[in-house]
């Protein structure tokens, strides 16, 4: 009998679930909240409830026995930096998910529902690699003013997920490779990874690296300070700006790239091949930045994330980094199966558990 997990991956509107046998995906659905739904609840913690009735409906509409679990795990939210790894959703864990004091996002019901269904029944939960995820190297802290220190906020359940599939499948262990990850979807980040340790990492939120789809990436320091007090944007609006309306957004009226490929490249809008070329061109600076991190000791260059479907970016990046490392493609992010692998991890002895 393998181990069977449910794994819960919230979003704003709607809630991802997946039922696994050890790696074999039995089922999975999206649960979709409506704007009418939500409104009722004034926080995304009071959503609890609701969304644990949507999920235990769904399993019961599919006759499908919770008891027969072994364990359930949750998407990690804003907790405190931590290392990455998989987590046992603790008193405490709880405690800084439910007062939300790093922020309110949809990704702390992961951790509470992930408890509250696993103990009903009596069997562990988990939350495994948050995008809180902090392992930087003392040095890669500084930014140049103590007031403004560079901080760890990326993609790290696929990041780290994608680098231990590639290091599984060259039959070597995670922790002995020096490795540079590429994530491309809504936001970019580029990870240096040594030691089995993210050490670098360019923030994929609102930090410093390459522009994306959605997010203006690192911009000159001086113009934005004078967008900033112009009188053209309130503060919410500039943050807008800079997560949600950049990138992509800014430049063509688009968050997708496959739309911005479409204009480039069957209706031959130069702007918007300008724009997609910066864009790689952007991201393999970072690449060449990360293997100066690793004093140029790579022994794979992996892309991973939407935009790695493309084969225009990723051949176009190979041609800019391909003289660093070889380069290995894993397009798109499963970050249910991420979920699930990091507790069968855990589960079949091959890693110890972390404590938050």
């Amino acid at each position: 009998m393998g181990i069977k997990s449910l794994i819960i991956n919230p979003g704003s509107t709607s809630t991802k679930i997946g039922v696994f046998e050890d790696e074999t995906l039995l089922f999975e659905e999206t649960l979709r909240h409506s704007t009418e739904e939500l409104a009722p609840f004034e926080t995304v913690v009071a959503q609890k409830d609701f969304r644990k009735k949507v999920i235990t409906d769904l399993l019961t509409s599919k006759n499908f026995d919770i008891k027969s679990l072994n364990v359930v795990v949750g998407r990690g939210g804003l907790l405190k930096p931590i290392p990455g790894g998989t987590y046992p959703v603790t008193d405490a864990l709880i405690k800084d998910l439910e007062e939300c004091k790093r922020g309110e996002h949809a990704s702390n019901l992961g951790g509470l529902l992930a408890k509250e269904i696993a103990d009903e029944i009596g069997v562990p939960s988990y939350i495994v690699d948050p995008v809180v995820v902090d392992e930087l190297a003392d040095i890669a802290r500084l930014s140049g003013h103590p007031e403004l220190p560079r901080t760890s906020i990326f993609h790290a359940l696929n990041q780290k997920a994608v680098a231990k599939r590639y290091a599984k499948e060259v039959g070597k262990k995670y922790e002995d490779l020096n490795l540079i990850v590429v994530h491309m979807g809504g936001g970019v980040s580029v990870g240096a990874h040594t030691g089995g340790k993210i050490v670098d990492v360019f923030n994929a939120l609102n930090g410093d690296g390459a522009f994306s789809p959605e997010r203006v990436g690192g911009v000159p320091n001086g113009e934005l300070v004078k967008l900033c007090y112009s009188g053209k944007y309130t503060e919410a609006e500039m943050v807008k700006q800079l997560v949600g309306k950049g990138g992509f957004n800014a430049y063509l009226g688009t968050n997708d790239a496959r739309d911005v490929e479409d204009l480039a490249f069957n209706k031959n809008d130069a702007n918007a091949k300008l724009v997609y070329d910066a864009f790689l061109y952007q991201v393999a600076k970072d690449v060449g930045a990360q293997a100066a991190v690793l004093s140029g000791k790579v022994d794979q260059i992996i892309l991973t994330g939407g935009i790695a479907y493309s084969k225009y970016a990723t051949e176009e990046l190979k041609k800019r980094i391909g003289f660093i490392a070889g380069v290995t493609i894993y397009a798109g992010e499963d970050e249910l199966l991420a979920l699930c692998q990091g507790a069968l991890r855990v589960m079949n002895g091959e890693e110890e558990a972390k404590e938050y």
